[in-house]
C-alpha cells in the first residue's frame, strides 16, 4: 500500500482547531509575544489571482532580477533536530542495532560529516549555539534551563539569530517541537525569528498526550505521541507553504529519544521489546547490566519513532516535488552515552555501577559523572542538498553546532551583517568538495550547576583533547585520541616530557579563548 501523509484520526480535529484559532488574533495583554518584530511575508498566491496580468507584465519588466526571483532561487530547509541522540546512534553512522532507514536515506543521499561536534553537552546552551552561534557562558547560559528554579533565564532579548534573518529576507519560518530556551513570553520563539511555533519552551514533556502550546500561544493536552504530533504540523506548515509557493525554513525539533522513551507507537517497540541488546563494553565489572539493557531496548525504539517521522517528511517533499529544492538537515542537540564509560546520559550523565564508586570531589555527587568525552560532544549529522551535494559525501572536518547560522545563511544566499557577531564558521565549501584551509580544533565548556558544580573547559585537536574543571582543582583530563578514540586511558597525572607538553599547549589554549570570552570561569575574574 503506497504511503500517505494523512494525519491520525485523533490529530485531525487538532490541525482544524489550529487554523480556525490563528485566524484570530489573541489578547495582546494576554499572549504579549504575538507582537512579533519583523513584517508578515505577504502571499504571493493571492497577489497572482488578483491580478494576473499585472503580476506577469512586471516579471517580464523585471527580467525576474528583483526580488520575487532571488526568493524564488532560494531553496526551502527543512533543519530535524533531535534530543540525546548518541554519535552513532543511527545506522548509517555505524550501530547496526538501529532501525533507521530514513534518517540513513539523508546520510546516503547526501553528505555524512562524520566530526560534527556541539560545545556543550547538554540542552540549553546547546541550543543557543545552534540559534546565536554564541558560547552559553557568553549569554549566561550555560547548563539546561530548569523551568521551575529559573523561571527568569533564558535566550537575551536582541540576540542575532539565524531565523530572524531567514525571515527578514523573505522566508517562512516555523518552529515545531522543543525550544528550551526560556519559558517566559519575552523568551518565546517568535521573538527570535520564527513566524509561527508550536511545541514546548520547556526541555521535556511525556512521549504521549503532552500538553503542546498550539499556534494561537493557548496550552493543552493533545492526544497521540509526541513525535507524531510535531511531525503532524511540520508537515502542515509545509503544505500551506507549498500552495502559496513561498520559500520556507521549518525547524522539526523532537524530544526524542530524550528519556522517558516509552511509550511509543506498537510498530517502533515491536522489534525491540524482546531484544537482549549488546551494550557497550568497559573497564569496570560492576555495571548495572539489567537496567542498561532496559534503557537501551526502549532507547532503541524512541530512536525508531523519530526514524518513522522523518520518513514521513521525506514523502511529503516527493509528494510536493520539492525534494530538489529543499536542504534537509539531521542532527542532534548533543551525543549520549549509552552505558559507554560506565555511564548514561550526556555530559551531566550518571554512573550505572552498582554499588556507585566512592565520592572524589566535594562538588560532584557519587552518582554523577560530568564529562566532556566525545560521546557527549559529538553527534550524528547529516545533510541532503540536490545539485550540490554529492550522494554519499564524507566530510572528516571538524564542525559544531556554532556553525550552522553561518552555513545557513550562505545557503539560503542571506547577507549576514557586519554589526553580527558569531562564534561559527561557514562550512558550505566543504559541502561542496572544495579544498580549503580548515581548522579541526574545538573548543568546548560545560558549566554545570544542576546536581553538581563544574566549570568543565576543552581543548580538542585531531590527535590530542585536554579537559580541566576550574571548579575542581586538579581534575582534569589528558587524552591521546590518536591512540585512544575511545578515551579509556586518562594522562593527565602522566610525568613523561610529550604529554606535559602537550597539556600545557592545549591549557595556554583553553585560558586564551577564556580570556577572548570574558568567560565568567577564567581564574582571577
Amino acid at each position: 500500500m503506497k504511503k500517505t501523509n494523512v494525519a491520525p484520526p485523533h490529530y485531525k480535529r487538532s490541525i482544524a482547531e489550529m487554523h480556525r484559532w490563528s485566524a484570530c488574533r489573541p489578547n495582546e495583554a494576554e499572549i504579549e509575544y504575538r507582537d512579533r518584530p519583523f513584517r508578515p511575508i505577504s502571499q504571493p498566491g493571492a497577489t497572482m489571482s488578483r491580478r494576473p496580468c499585472a503580476f506577469f507584465l512586471f516579471v517580464l519588466l523585471v527580467g525576474l532580477t528583483g526580488p520575487l526571483a532571488a526568493t524564488a532561487a532560494r531553496p526551502n530547509i527543512v533543519f530535524i533536530y533531535t534530543d540525546d541522540q548518541a554519535p552513532r546512534a543511527v545506522a548509517a553512522a555505524g550501530d547496526k542495532r538501529f532501525i533507521t532507514p530514513h534518517i540513513d536515506k539523508i546520510f546516503h543521499q547526501g553528505a555524512h560529516l562524520t566530526n560534527a561536534f556541539v560545545t556543550t553537552p547538554v540542552c540549553s546552551p546547546s541550543r543557543l549555539g545552534l540559534i546565536s552561534s554564541r558560547y552559553g557562558s557568553e549569554l549566561g547560559v550555560t547548563d539546561w534551563i530548569s523551568p521551575r528554579a529559573e523561571k527568569s533565564l533564558g535566550l537575551a532579548e536582541g540576540t542575532a539569530t539565524w531565523p530572524r534573518l531567514l525571515a527578514q529576507a523573505g522566508y517562512r519560518t516555523a518552529l515545531c517541537g522543543k525550544w528550551h530556551l526560556g519559558t517566559r513570553d519575552r523568551y518565546h520563539p517568535t521573538r527570535f525569528g520564527y513566524h509561527e511555533f508550536m511545541g514546548i519552551r520547556t526541555g521535556g514533556c511525556p512521549p504521549k498526550g503532552a500538553r503542546l502550546e498550539m499556534l494561537d500561544g493557548t496550552v493543552r493536552k493533545v492526544e497521540g505521541y509526541t513525535c507524531d504530533v510535531f511531525t503532524d504540523h511540520a508537515l502542515d506548515f509545509i503544505r500551506r507553504q507549498h500552495s502559496q509557493s513561498q520559500v520556507f525554513a521549518v525547524s522539526l525539533h523532537f524530544r526524542a529519544p530524550h528519556a522517558a522513551w516509552l511509550p511509543v507507537r506498537p510498530e517502533d517497540w515491536a522489534p525491540f521489546k524482546d531484544l537482549d541488546p549488546e551494550i557497550p563494553k568497559t573497564a569496570y565489572d560492576d555495571i548495572d547490566v539489567p537496567r542498561v539493557k532496559k534503557w537501551t531496548r526502549e532507547y532503541l525504539a524512541a530512536v525508531k519513532s523519530v526514524d518513522r517521522n522523518v520518513g514521513r517528511v521525506l514523502d511529503l517533499l516527493d509528494q510536493l516535488k520539492l525534494a530538489e529544492t529543499t536542504i534537509v538537515i539531521f542532527t542532534s542537540d548533543h551525543g549520549y552515552n549509552l552505558g559507554d564509560h560506565g555511564v548514561w546520559y550526556k555530559g551531566n550523565a550518571h554512573w550505572v555501577r552498582k554499588p556507585l564508586p566512592p565520592r572524589q570531589w566535594k562538588h560532584i555527587a557519587p552518582l554523577r559523572r560530568p564529562n566532556m568525552w566525545d560521546t557527549s560532544l559529538k553527534v550524528p549529522c547529516a545533510i541532503r542538498w540536490p545539485g550540490v551535494i554529492k550522494p554519499g559525501t564524507k566530510i572528516p572536518q571538524t564542525v559544531s553546532n556554532l556553525d550552522w547560522f553561518p552555513t545557513l545563511l550562505a545557503m539560503a544566499k542571506v547577507e549576514l551583517p557586519k554589526s553580527v557577531t558569531l562564534r561559527g564558521r561557514d562550512f558550505t565549501p566543504l559541502l561542496k568538495g572544495r579544498d580549503v584551509p580548515w581548522n579541526n580544533d574545538l573548543y568546548a565548556e560545560y558549566s554545570m550547576h544542576h546536581g553538581a558544580t563544574t566549570h568543565m573547559r576543552v581543548w580538542r585537536t585531531p590527535g590530542w583533547k585536554y579537559m580541566r574543571d576550574f571548579a575542581n582543582p586538579g581534575r582534569e583530563e589528558l587524552y591521546d585520541l590518536a591512540k585512544d578514540p575511545n578515551e579509556t586511558r586518562n594522562l593527565a597525572s602522566s610525568t613523561r616530557p610529550e604529554h606535559l607538553q602537550i597539556k600545557k599547549q592545549l591549557g595556554q589554549r583553553i585560558l586564551g579563548r577564556m580570556t577572548e570570552l570574558k568567560d565568567p570561569a577564567l581564574p582571577g575574574r
